[in-house]
């Protein structure tokens, strides 16, 4: 009998993608994805390590296993990620009964260790300490047929007080753009008319071999690319966001007008206790260039609140820079200490009920920035691409969502039958702080519609066929 499986995601767009090369490895290997409401016979967990609510998801999922696994020893559980990678031992002493743990860097064993354990009936830990192969080599179960993560680099050479990734993750690791553009035209092949090009820094690509203009020039040629219509990519430092990137932003077509910039913090000491190498005058510079060369571009951020040391004072400064640059939105978290980290030991750590209250009162603030930007959208005309994975929000009034062109969810009505990938044009009726709603005008049935239909109708291999790990935050 034909075993099954299932891939449960905790944290960023790099571990989703790891998620779906997982997904292609045990496809590849034989294994099949499990029915929903079905107890899978391998359930893999990709984690995080960049907050503590991630070690705590884990180990209450392993908990619950426990005496499932003790009905069915022939089930397996396997634990990788960045979570895997720094508590390897810690993993296998509270849940001995973990089958696989593996690491950030070999995630194209895990079939092999599946049936190691099997064999030898104990529990198998690998992880290696630097990347020997950049996985894009691996096979891939893609979670959109249309819209596609490819990847530009792996590791990161911040030194960022409060993060633990680039011990995990390792230095920077640059693919040559010839790698990424051939994966690129590869999808476009397969029907992908959405790219995300991703990096735990995307835009210091180049430093492995020196061009300063790696990742500008990679985003022109992007640009060429026939049948590519839409290129993302995340998340940029501001340290490293330099007028060229901007320039090629404005200047390539199909290069969205969106800019994931992570702030962190508004106040100009709390960034440098970060290490954050840039301060509130230099960040706000970079959105007024944006916006003065793509008038339209939506940005969103992310900010951590309660970093050690922070005063209200501090604080304030961080409500007065969100008051400044207008986010779309933003994701707000409240500090996490975690070990290994330089904050984790930083004096004058500040108590739970405060960070609570601040991160309370950010949020707040934020929603009703986000609510203002949306309502400046009503009567605007918008571009939505139908998503194929996001789902209706309403079956009763058969709404779809999509996301337009600046990364905005945008539900409408689906009265002109609109398929996941169509490019439906819709005038803003209606905002919220997270969504706006529009009314159709018109549909544009694109090749990317027409490979989501294909893949429903005739799966293909299984490196290209659609799956949909579950995605933890």
């Amino acid at each position: 009998m034909t075993r099954t499986y299932t891939v449960e995601t905790y944290g960023c767009q790099m571990n989703v993608h790891d998620s779906e090369r997982i997904a292609g490895l045990l496809d590849e290997a034989g294994y099949i994805p499990v029915a929903v409401g079905e107890q899978a016979d391998i359930v893999v967990f990709n984690t995080c390590a960049v907050r503590e609510n991630a070690d705590n998801k884990l180990y209450g999922n392993l908990s619950f296993l426990a005496p499932i696994k003790k009905l069915n020893p022939n089930m397996q559980i396997a634990v990788g990620g960045c979570l895997a990678h720094k508590d390897q031992a810690t993993i296998i002493m509270k849940a001995p009964y973990v089958d696989v743990v593996f690491g950030t860097h070999n995630v194209g064993s895990l079939p092999v260790l599946l049936e190691r354990a099997r064999i030898e009936e104990e529990s198998q830990i690998e992880i290696l300490e630097s990347l020997e192969h950049f996985p894009s080599t691996l096979p891939a179960r893609r979670l959109s047929a249309f819209s596609s993560w490819v990847s530009v680099s792996v590791g990161c050479n911040n030194t960022c007080t409060f993060c633990i990734v680039p011990a995990l993750r390792g230095i920077e690791k640059d693919r040559t753009a010839t790698d990424i553009l051939t994966e690129v035209k590869m999808l476009v092949d397969q029907g992908v008319i959405e790219i995300t090009l991703l990096g735990q820094n995307v835009n210091a690509y180049g430093v492995d071999f020196g061009d300063r203009q790696a990742f500008a020039n990679l985003l022109r040629e992007c640009g060429k690319i026939d049948g590519l219509e839409r290129v993302r990519f995340m998340s940029p430092h501001p340290r490293d966001f330099t007028d060229d990137v901007i320039e090629a932003m404005a200047q390539t077509p199909n290069v969205m007008p969106h800019l994931h910039m992570p702030l962190q913090s508004g106040s100009d000491r709390v960034l440098q206790h970060m290490r954050r190498s840039y301060r509130s005058d230099r960040y706000l510079g970079i959105l007024d260039r944006v916006r003065t060369a793509i008038p339209h571009a939506a940005i969103t951020t992310d900010i951590i609140v309660g970093f050690p040391g922070e005063t209200e004072e501090d604080f304030q400064a961080t409500l007065d820079v969100c008051s400044t640059a207008r986010f779309t939105a933003a994701y707000t978290y409240q500090y996490s200490k975690r070990p290994g980290t330089p904050a984790a030991t930083m004096p004058d750590q500040i108590t739970a009920e405060v960070v609570a209250d601040r991160y309370t009162r950010l949020h707040n603030h934020q929603q009703g920035i986000s609510l203002s930007v949306n309502q400046e959208a009503i009567g605007k005309q918008y571009k939505i691409f139908v998503g194929d994975y996001e789902g209706r929000r309403d079956e009763a009034q058969e709404r779809l969502t999509g996301r337009s062109e600046d990364f905005r969810l945008v539900h409408f009505d689906n009265k002109f039958v609109a398929r996941p990938g169509d490019e439906v044009t819709v005038t803003i009726t209606d905002a919220s702080a997270h969504y706006l709603i529009g009314d159709p005008l018109s549909v544009r049935q694109t090749r990317g519609a027409e490979a989501h239909a294909a893949r429903i109708a005739q799966p293909g291999p299984a490196s290209t066929m659609l799956g949909i790990p579950t995605v933890k935050r």
